[in-house]
């Protein structure tokens, strides 16, 4: 019998059973894919030369993220890579807005849109560097985060206080009209606040897009060499180095729940694996409350709450082999690893507005990877191996644009939106379609059946609106791992601070199950957790052996 079991070989799963092996504890993790990584897994289905993202690929928050750096996996064979540039928007005029890690390089291509918006960056940069610290500690810890709460409020007042606050939770298109004179500025905050499903008019874009900027400015957007996989194979190996057990394969039907605790998991093929001290859930919300939990074990008004529950967007990929550099108009563009494809606010808004209404937007917006550029061993010298995903509702009622798409994604369908994003990236870059050696489409149900978490292809675990994060995260006064199940733990992006690939779901519950087990032996591994979380300190890593 394991001391925990942990539901998901995702990357939430995978931190939290290292923690947990960390502590001493014995750890089963049962994956239902064949292979474990959830949304961090790549393969060469798109050409054999070419390494290829099945989802993720760009990590500032795992650059950024305490729990990540804690575990040492470098240790474990991760490497990381940057392109030249962090993000760049280009429009069709020719200009281009640059986000580097450079300061300087950043400023100066806002100041080519209005003279004075680079210092305008450089003051919100400031802002940045002052609430860091305690801005990701909070962001990275259980909520409410006390500590770092009153730390970062105390800065808080340091940088204009209420003022700084009320800009913050602007929405992103008035946070740029603030700011800035020029479009740049106001680029830049809006695509990152779109990495999330934050239109530039919803309240809190344009704090999201300031994290997802300063984020980059700072950490950069980093990849793993060789592939996204490689951040998980680190995981793994981590974890086997300290007795941990993953079995892939492995699908989860119930939690086996006995006077109001969870005692064990029940798996499709009728296995039982019994958990001594907790079992840990990197899955969905709706997951394990509509299908894993029997409904007799959980509050009414919780279910009732979960009815409510809002996801982001579906998701549409598109992976390209390619047989040589974007031909971007804008050669700016060139040295970025991710590229934001709207020729404006304006037509990002227009976006947001058709995914709203629940049509296929006629001009999607498009994140682009050039993961070639990023990372040099993803393909052959002198090609690029590249990716854009886009959005589109998860129920379609019309199609904005002329090729009368339904949303049921056949084989017809889904040729006709790739074809759509395609043209899309010609818009920024003509001629690229000529360098398409071969192509890959990941539409929103082919994204969900490689990874159960991704319903409709939503990738982070539920909306980043604010009704939907900090103690309303994922349902009303929910805000932490713990479940109404005893010995039951919320691990996934489902749970503060939500999606991304930083660990933090993941360390969270791992931490709780630590400090609500009082079995016999676990004394003290309870001092070190207690003794960690005061002073931010940890044993060193040796390597493969237990601390």
């Amino acid at each position: 019998m394991a001391d925990a079991v942990v539901i998901g070989a995702g990357p939430n799963g995978l931190v939290a059973a290292n923690l947990l092996a960390d502590a001493g504890w014995s750890v089963q993790v049962l994956e239902e894919q064949p292979e474990p990584g959830g949304a961090v897994r790549h393969d060469h289905g798109v050409h054999p030369d070419f390494a290829s993202d099945l989802f993720s690929s760009f990590y500032p928050l795992a650059a950024a993220s305490p729990v990540v750096s804690g575990l040492h996996l470098e240790r474990y064979g991760l490497r990381w890579s940057h392109a030249p540039h962090v993000v760049a928007h280009p429009l069709t005029d020719g200009r281009c807005a640059v986000l580097d890690r450079s300061v300087g390089v950043t400023a100066a291509s806002l100041d080519a849109f209005a003279p004075g918006d680079g210092d305008a960056w450089r003051r919100l940069h400031a802002v940045w560097e002052s609430l860091r610290p305690d801005l990701l500690d909070a962001l990275f810890t259980p909520f409410p985060p006390v500590r770092s709460g009153l730390r970062l409020a105390v800065r808080l007042r340091g940088t204009g206080g209420l003022r700084m606050a009320r800009t913050l939770v602007l929405p992103v298109r008035r946070m740029a009209e603030e700011e800035f004179r020029g479009e740049g500025g106001g680029l830049l905050l809006a695509g990152n606040a779109l990495h999330a499903d934050l239109a530039p008019e919803a309240a809190g874009s344009g704090g999201f897009g300031w994290l997802m900027s300063m984020l980059g400015q700072t950490y950069g957007f980093p990849v793993p060499v060789g592939g996204a996989g490689a951040l998980t194979d680190a995981l793994v190996r981590r974890l086997e180095a300290r007795g941990g057990v993953l079995r892939c394969g492995r699908r989860v039907e119930r939690v086996v729940v006995r006077d109001g605790r969870a005692v064990a998991v029940r798996l499709a093929d009728g296995e039982t694996v019994a958990a001594r001290r907790a079992v840990l859930a990197d899955v969905a919300v709706p997951a394990l409350y509509g299908d894993l939990v029997a409904p007799e074990d959980l509050p009414h008004q919780l279910l009732s709450d979960l009815e409510n529950f809002q996801w982001d967007f579906a998701t549409f990929k598109v992976d390209w082999a390619l047989d040589g550099p974007v031909p971007w108009q804008c050669e700016q563009a060139a040295g970025a690893g991710t590229v934001h494809l709207a020729d404006g606010l304006d037509e990002l808004t227009r976006f947001a507005a058709q995914l709203a209404t629940r049509r296929v937007p006629d001009r999607p917006f498009s994140l682009f990877g050039q993961m070639t550029t990023s990372d040099p061993t993803r393909s052959p010298q002198g090609t690029e191996s590249a990716w854009a995903y886009t959005h589109v509702p998860h129920r379609v009622v019309g199609d904005a644009g002329d090729d009368g798409l339904t949303g049921s994604w056949d084989t017809d369908e889904q040729e006709r939106m790739a074809d759509r994003v395609e043209r899309q990236v010609e818009r920024f870059a003509p001629g690229f379609r000529d360098r398409v050696r071969a192509r890959r489409i990941l539409a929103p149900p082919t994204l969900q059946s490689l990874d159960r978490n991704l319903y409709g292809g939503a990738i982070n675990g539920g909306t980043a609106a604010m009704h939907q994060q900090l103690f309303f995260r994922p349902a009303p006064g929910t805000g932490r791992p713990e479940t109404p199940v005893k010995g039951l733990y919320l691990a996934s992006a489902g749970a503060h601070p939500g999606g991304g690939v930083h660990g933090a779901p993941g360390a969270n519950a791992a931490r709780s199950a630590l400090r609500r087990s009082f079995a016999p032996g676990l004394a003290g591994a309870q001092r070190l957790l207690a003794h960690r979380d005061r002073t931010g300190s940890r044993q060193p890593d040796r390597g493969g052996r237990r601390p």
